[in-house]
């Protein structure tokens, strides 16, 4: 049987979305000077969540959606909880070092599924953790306090919280069938709703109209949200699951590198060695999943 090549098509599409969501670390940190992190936030999901619909209703993809309680619970913790953390930890912290410390969501992760679902850490993947945790240790640089503490927990409790809608949402599919397309736009429907109380009852200083401040919120609700989900959906459709996931490990890489170019944000010599371990692990880890998918592919 020959191996089936990926499409030209969907590699130029994982290219462009990584660019767009690794980008968007940039887009995030800048735009807080013209506006309360948490209004922002409430403000790009519900356009976000209207582009979805709005692609789901040109798309003819179903509308209606199963277990809506815990579709409301995965928009809390995915769309408002996570969205809010991120957007907070960019208020004092760098793009780049946000964006990697949010990253280490596939390391939670693994406990949580040894917990939660009954997956168990295998040996190799323990490996993967250490080395992450060594990286993590540098990136944070204890004995030298650099940077904002809070805003370096805050990205990290973003990361944890994507973890675990991502635990949740694994649980969900396995016991409901969910359109993909549909279940991102009512969960963040859900979690833009719970924003937009959060920046109604959190005191916050007026927004300042600025050209860049529009073009943040189109960029979020066009670029990153329409038509990066539509682009990532094209690429599940016509590459392996694994790969994909291998690939999107450029994002943080990218919001990093952008944070270098546009805003000065130089990472030390201790900063950057965490970096590269941790994209060391994420790979790793991403390859033993690719190859244990394949390998149970092979003896199906």
């Amino acid at each position: 049987m020959q191996s089936v090549r990926p499409a030209p098509l969907a590699v130029l599409a994982l290219v462009l979305m990584s660019l767009i969501w690794g980008y968007n670390w940039v887009v995030m940190k800048k735009v807080i000077r013209y506006v309360d992190p948490f209004d922002f936030s409430a403000i790009r999901t519900l356009l976000g969540a209207a582009t979805l619909f709005f692609v789901l209703v040109a798309l003819r993809r179903p509308m209606r959606i199963a277990a809506l309680p815990q579709v409301a619970l995965l928009g809390l913790l995915q769309t408002a909880a996570f969205t809010a953390l991120i957007q907070w930890a960019l208020v004092a912290g760098g793009a780049g070092k946000t964006a990697v410390l949010v990253y280490t969501m596939p390391f939670w992760v693994l406990p949580m599924a040894w917990w939660l679902l009954g997956e168990r850490i295998k040996g190799s993947q323990w490996f993967a953790i250490a080395i992450a945790g060594l990286g993590l240790v540098l990136v944070l640089e204890p004995w030298a306090m650099r940077g904002s503490l809070f805003s370096n927990l805050l990205a990290i409790a973003g990361g944890l919280t994507w973890a675990a809608s991502a635990v949740l949402a694994k649980r969900m599919r396995r016991d409901h069938a969910f359109d993909l397309l549909s279940l991102t736009a009512w969960q963040m429907l859900f979690g833009a709703l719970a924003l937009c109380v959060i920046a109604v009852l959190h005191p916050s200083r007026p927004i300042d109209p600025t050209p860049y401040f529009f073009g943040a919120l189109a960029f979020n609700a066009v670029l990153a949200t329409g038509l990066a989900w539509l682009l990532w959906l094209y690429v599940l459709q016509h590459l392996s699951t694994g790969l994909a996931g291998l690939s999107t490990l450029g994002i943080p890489m990218i919001g990093a590198l952008a944070g270098w170019l546009e805003l000065g944000e130089r990472p030390g010599p201790a900063e950057l060695t965490g970096m590269v371990l941790i994209g060391t692990a994420l790979v790793l880890i991403s390859v033993m999943a690719l190859w244990q998918s394949r390998r149970a592919g092979s003896d199906g």
